[in-house]
């Protein structure tokens, strides 16, 4: 008996001696007989925390930089005024919750315009140096940062718009590819409207409704000149029109915006 008896004591000794010498609490909850595989989950545990922390520590502890285009001052060209109006409150199409928005309204030579912006923005002049310039609230935070750049941006399109003016081309490349702007009285949506009527390989002519401010000419029979005032119904105009046929990669016929290109393919062998 005490030569079955001498093991077991000696086994408890042992395991009585690892868990002390550990310094991790898990290996309480270790069986002796299981001590490499608590050695394997320790340092799997200890690896996985330090990828963690790794992982939570910052690349960089500068500030986040200011947007660039946000704090860049806009040239307002002579006879252009832009005012920004009182936060007003409007209902939102996405939430029940009204939004409060400012109005931005540029007025110039070629028409009015209105850009609708947070109210975290906010707009400074300067009456010696002829600019304009926009500022946020708290720079730091994500969407006053984003919406920073963007209503710079959309504010730049509309100063330039009501001064100079956006203009756009359109080409035809087809056999037959053709435009013409007519009138069509018993489709018009407002007085005086016209349409543009392209010939575009269908079996019928395609008739497009031209939108309000947006002025459109055939200087050739392949080539249509937009021009307007506002660039965002300039361009969707012209995404509408090209959306009839979009140029195709095999014979490179289609409907272009300005530069557009297209990289040719092979045809299909089978």
């Amino acid at each position: 008996m005490a030569g079955f008896i001498a093991p077991c004591r000696s086994g408890r000794a042992l395991s009585a001696a690892a868990a002390a010498a550990s310094p991790s609490p898990l290996s309480t909850f270790l069986p002796a007989a299981s001590s490499s595989a608590g050695r394997l989950l320790l340092s799997s545990h200890s690896s996985s925390s330090s990828a963690a922390g790794r992982r939570r520590q910052a690349f960089s502890t500068t500030h986040a930089p200011r947007s660039k285009l946000g704090r860049t001052p806009l040239s307002v060209p002579p006879g252009v005024e832009v005012v920004m109006g009182e936060p007003r409150a409007i209902r939102s199409a996405t939430s029940y919750k009204p939004v409060v928005r400012k109005t931005i309204t540029v007025t110039g030579p070629l028409g009015t315009l209105t850009l609708d912006v947070p109210e975290f923005v906010d707009l400074a002049q300067s009456a010696e140096d002829k600019t304009a310039t926009l500022s946020v609230r708290d720079p730091n935070e994500k969407e006053q940062k984003e919406m920073w750049g963007t209503s710079w941006s959309y504010l730049s399109n509309h100063i330039t718009g009501v001064s100079e003016g956006h203009t756009a081309i359109l080409r035809l490349v087809g056999v037959g590819y053709r435009a013409s702007v007519e009138q069509r009285g018993a489709k018009e949506t407002f007085p005086g409207q016209k349409f543009l009527c392209l010939k575009l390989g269908f079996t019928h002519p395609v008739e497009v409704g031209i939108p309000r401010g947006v002025t459109v000419t055939t200087p050739s029979l392949t080539r249509i000149l937009l021009e307007g005032p506002d660039r965002e119904a300039l361009m969707s105009f012209a995404g509408v029109v090209r959306k009839w046929r979009p140029p195709e990669p095999y014979k490179g016929k289609g409907v272009f915006i300005n530069d557009e290109t297209i990289k040719l393919k092979q045809k299909k062998i089978k």
